[in-house]
């Protein structure tokens, strides 16, 4: 018996009511999974900058970021 068996058979167990709660619940689940695999962040840009390396510093980098801010 696969798992998939094993959760219908006792879906069908129990009353409507709880069965509802069941699909709500493995609806979550599905929103869950769908963003966690959304919340990956892609850095397929890693590295791309490594021209600049020797024109600048972290604190240049800082400083343009707070005067593109606006501070």
């Amino acid at each position: 018996m696969t798992v998939e068996d094993s959760i219908i058979e006792k879906l069908r167990a129990l009353p409507d009511a709880k069965q509802r709660k069941v699909l709500k619940f493995v609806a979550a689940l599905v929103v869950q999974l769908n963003l966690d695999q959304e919340s990956h962040l892609d850095q397929d840009w890693a590295g791309a900058l490594k021209r600049y390396r020797s024109s600048f510093t972290s604190l240049d980098l800082q400083e343009k970021a707070l005067e593109w801010r606006g501070g």
